[in-house]
């Protein structure tokens, strides 16, 4: 089978650390932190909404993990969900990462954004709202009153501070909005976004507070059966067909071949075709905290350690990292297979591994996958 990853490692191995050495992570330019573990938002396809006990990551939290940012070289922190602008230290968190040069992207529902426009303006770098259709759609899948309009207020009042910040929306593709993808497009366009993106939902792992995996019944809220599958195809190739000219300038963040990987993952959790595990280093080059501290690989692998317990860059170099990273083969890796999304980083050569068939990706063609 051909990997996606390929490890080069000498054959005179002296030992297992020298063996496992090789997996050590020297840059990692992308950190995704989930600096509150609740949301304000009820959506059909996430269950953090449910959450009652708030946990959140404070400034104290990240004073301690400096050195390792540092030590790590990490370039870009998306602030990620639940929702990160209840995190009542906020905005202190991202600018004290600006002071360190890193880039900082909020992600968010955008119910608050009006509410706290100025430290937005002030703090961020760039937003990547949640948009799950036209606004009647949008509010139905959100379910929360006016969730739409609120959301468009806050990026009118962010935008009237800063007329130049991208504001960027991420579309989760489910039952509910299949058949409004194009419809979606324009809704981005209308209200002048600067790119809207595409990822189909997460119905099969424990992320998004399912502990327990999704129940049969809610995964029957969400997922596509046979004829909505078609439905989506269409959309989809209509999308291609139509709106060329978004796809070449990245309006549309996705190339033709990621859209059809979309329809292609419904049809793959239906046992219409076999999984198939997307382009991803995302162990390697990234790494995902949440509100209680916990350190993963990505969204969906079980975590590594816990930061109120150890330093970042001991975490991620540590025993239980690296045996990760050595065992993990993504093209069979059950939960890679299943996965709706990925993220892709060249590296050198100087971490001894070299990738194949995997092209450069500008920011914006990695946001849709945070």
């Amino acid at each position: 089978m051909s990997h996606l990853v390929s490890i080069s490692i000498s054959s005179q191995r002296t030992g297992i650390d020298n063996y496992l050495s090789a997996q050590r992570v020297v840059k990692l330019p992308v950190l995704v932190i989930s600096p509150h573990n609740q949301c304000d938002c009820r959506c059909v396809m996430c269950d953090i909404w449910k959450i009652r006990d708030a946990k959140e990551i404070t400034t104290a939290d990240f004073e301690r993990q400096l050195s390792s940012l540092r030590k790590l070289g990490v370039q870009w922190v998306v602030f990620s969900g639940g929702e990160p602008q209840k995190n009542s230290q906020l905005f202190q968190l991202a600018g004290a990462l600006r002071g360190e040069g890193i880039r900082v992207t909020l992600l968010t529902a955008g119910l608050l954004l009006e509410s706290q426009a100025e430290a937005v303006a002030a703090n961020i770098d760039d937003i990547i709202v949640s948009l799950d259709g036209p606004p009647v759609l949008h509010n139905t899948v959100r379910r929360v009153p006016r969730a739409f309009e609120r959301m468009l207020s806050g990026i009118i009042a962010v935008r009237r501070i800063k007329p130049d910040i991208p504001i960027r929306a991420r579309c989760t593709v489910q039952k509910l909005n299949h058949h409004s993808i194009c419809a979606t497009v324009d809704t981005a366009k209308e209200h002048q976004l600067t790119s809207i993106s595409f990822l189909a939902v997460d119905a099969n792992s424990k992320a998004y507070h399912h502990p327990n995996g999704w129940s049969t019944d809610s995964q029957k809220r969400i997922v596509l059966d046979a004829s909505s599958i078609d439905k989506l195809e269409a959309e989809v190739e209509k999308l291609i067909r139509e709106y060329e000219g978004d796809l070449e300038s990245k309006f549309v963040v996705e190339t033709p071949a990621k859209l059809r990987r979309v329809v292609l993952h419904f049809r793959a959790a239906l046992g219409q075709l076999p999984p198939l595990s997307p382009r991803c280093n995302a162990p390697w080059v990234s790494a995902v905290i949440d509100a209680e501290g916990e350190v993963r690989p990505c969204f969906f692998h079980p975590s590594l350690g816990n930061i109120h317990r150890q330093s970042l860059d001991e975490i991620v170099n540590g025993p239980t990292a690296l045996q990760f990273r050595e065992h993990l083969d993504i093209p069979t890796n059950p939960v890679c297979q299943r996965c709706v999304c990925s993220l892709y980083i060249p590296q050198p050569d100087a971490q001894k591994r070299e990738f194949y068939d995997m092209p450069n990706q500008t920011n914006e063609e990695r946001d849709h996958v945070l």
